[in-house]
């Protein structure tokens, strides 16, 4: 299958996407303020460099896209149909980077917790996400998800 845009256009698109301070990045911090949590921002001597952490409780966030990070049984999380063996090779090493991290601050004694993209898109669930995030921060559990 060909591209439907041509490949100086696509460059140009793919640039413009940031790694941090992403939309549902943003929502997400909003939302624990909102509950009154502090934390800090791309810690980059954690593993994985976590988006948002909450050093006095050892917890860790990301906040993940749900197409880059390949959230399982997602609609937004569709493989390209241009390419297959390149976006699977090259999402395939994200998940696996993921799964390293997690499983390495786990080691250390953290706390891990997923929001996903989608839990980000409609308004009734940005309603719940700062008691969804409130739910998981004070509970025990080790590792968290949280997804539309």
């Amino acid at each position: 299958m060909v591209d439907i845009v041509d490949s100086k256009t696509r460059s140009r698109m793919m640039s413009g996407i940031r790694g941090k301070n992403t939309k549902p990045e943003v929502l997400v911090r909003k939302a624990l303020t909102l509950k009154g949590y502090r934390y800090r921002l791309h810690r980059k001597d954690l593993p994985g460099r976590p988006d948002i952490v909450m050093p006095g409780r050892r917890i860790a966030i990301f906040v993940h896209g749900c197409f880059w990070h390949q959230h399982e049984g997602c609609r937004l999380a569709k493989m390209p149909s241009t390419r297959p063996e390149f976006w699977a090779t090259k999402l395939g090493a994200n998940v696996a980077r993921d799964h390293n991290a997690i499983s390495l601050l786990v080691a250390q004694g953290w706390r891990v917790l997923q929001v996903w993209e989608c839990a980000t898109k409609s308004i009734e669930r940005l309603q719940t996400l700062p008691d969804a995030l409130e739910g998981w921060i004070e509970g025990a559990e080790p590792l968290g998800d949280v997804s539309a």
